[in-house]
């Protein structure tokens, strides 16, 4: 990614393009939009990283994550300006949809990573931050209550809210692996 801010090497963009361009359209696809549209914002998502490549900040996320985060808004912005066709990916019809055909590409597990990672940033940040303090920092529930001053049973149905928020929008975006 480097070579590709401060070079342009056009074959360091040509390895990342190859390797994201599917990966873009295949979650883009999940979150409903037809083979053409998917298509058209992948590129669209890559022609922002050429463009824009000095933007990007290893220290903030990883490509993939900010990749798809691209190819999200992009998607938002697509379903803002033609609010008709327009579907809620956490609409029951589908998450039916998507449970009755998962994708048939897998999803590595850096990818699901960053996807988990950015989907936990979207998080309302009181259950963002005991997310990562249970996972990150390894803390039992607990150890959660007494640090934040949060009853327990508090701490428990946030973590509890945040799980089901999380394997909801991994399960729309077609990760079978939302454990």
């Amino acid at each position: 990614m480097r070579a590709v801010a401060e070079r342009r090497d056009r074959a360091a963009f040509t390895e990342i393009f190859d390797h994201y361009t599917p990966r873009l359209e295949a979650y883009l696809h999940r979150l409903g939009l037809d083979a053409g549209l998917a298509e058209e914002i992948a590129q669209d998502v890559m022609v922002t990283l050429w463009r824009k490549a000095e933007l990007f900040d290893s220290q903030k996320s990883s490509l993939a994550t900010w990749l798809y985060r691209i190819a999200r808004n992009r998607r938002i912005d697509l379903a803002r300006r033609s609010r008709t066709d327009y579907v809620d990916p956490q609409s029951p019809a589908i998450l039916d949809i998507a449970e009755e055909r998962r994708f048939e590409t897998e999803i590595d597990g850096q990818q699901r990573d960053d996807i988990v990672r950015a989907l936990i940033v979207e998080l309302p940040v009181e259950q963002r931050d005991l997310v990562r303090l249970a996972f990150y920092e390894g803390l039992s529930h607990s150890q959660i209550a007494e640090r934040t001053s949060v009853p327990l049973g508090t701490v428990k149905s946030r973590l509890r809210l945040a799980f089901t928020r999380l394997r909801r929008a991994l399960e729309a975006g077609g990760i079978d692996d939302a454990t």
